[in-house]
């Protein structure tokens, strides 16, 4: 994660790298470039970043729907990551679920092979972030480095919500999660705020009925 005052690209997520460099990370072939989203230093919620993190949703959402056709009733939504590409942060990742668990009702996160997601894990100048390839296969990608720089349960926790449905908003204080890198390296709350609760709850609530974005 670079300071979002860094007029360089930089994907969905708190990857705010000062680079121009933009190849897929090692993990995605060329013939399923995963869609990524660019941001700039005055990031205002832009359509097209609410369009990308609209897309990694609906392709957990998709996931998810097809396993749950057999239990129509249930009102809890169980979405399952597969954490093994990224062992270096297990415990980061089983703290994310731990915590958005905590303070969600309508959707829960839930370790299984072969996951809803996937997380992954290395090297990229773009920082850490989400990511789909539009075919219903979502990935949240974790950059070593980054993770070095700034808390990284913040991080992971972080860029799980995008997966949940929730977009960048970097001028945010620290205390909104999905400020991620905005307020900078000493910024280590993990939690989502009430507002931001709340946002994932409406838009899994009913069991994926009546999604809004």
């Amino acid at each position: 994660m670079r300071s979002p005052k860094t007029a360089l690209s930089a994907v969905l997520g708190l990857g705010l790298a000062a680079t121009l460099a933009a190849a897929a990370p090692a993990t995605a072939t060329a013939a399923s470039a995963p869609q990524t989203h660019r941001v700039t230093a005055a990031y205002a919620g832009s359509a097209a970043e609410k369009a990308d993190t609209k897309a990694f949703f609906e392709a957990v959402m998709k996931s998810v729907k097809a396993k749950r056709a057999a239990h129509p009733n249930l009102k809890t939504v169980t979405v399952t990551y597969d954490a093994s590409a990224a062992p270096t942060f297990q415990s980061q990742i089983a703290k994310s679920a731990q915590i958005w668990n905590g303070a969600v009702q309508n959707v829960k996160l839930q370790e299984g092979s072969g996951g809803d997601f996937q997380y992954r894990e290395g090297n990229d100048a773009r920082g850490s972030y989400a990511s789909t390839d539009g075919h219903g296969k979502g990935f949240v990608f974790l950059d070593y480095q980054q993770n070095q720089e700034y808390d990284s349960v913040r991080v992971t926790t972080h860029e799980t919500g995008h997966v949940l449905g929730l977009p960048d908003h970097y001028e945010g204080p620290c205390s909104e999660l999905m400020s991620g890198g905005g307020p900078g390296p000493s910024c280590t709350n993990s939690q989502p705020d009430r507002t931001e609760r709340a946002k994932v709850d409406q838009l899994w609530a009913n069991g994926l009925k009546g999604v809004r974005f």
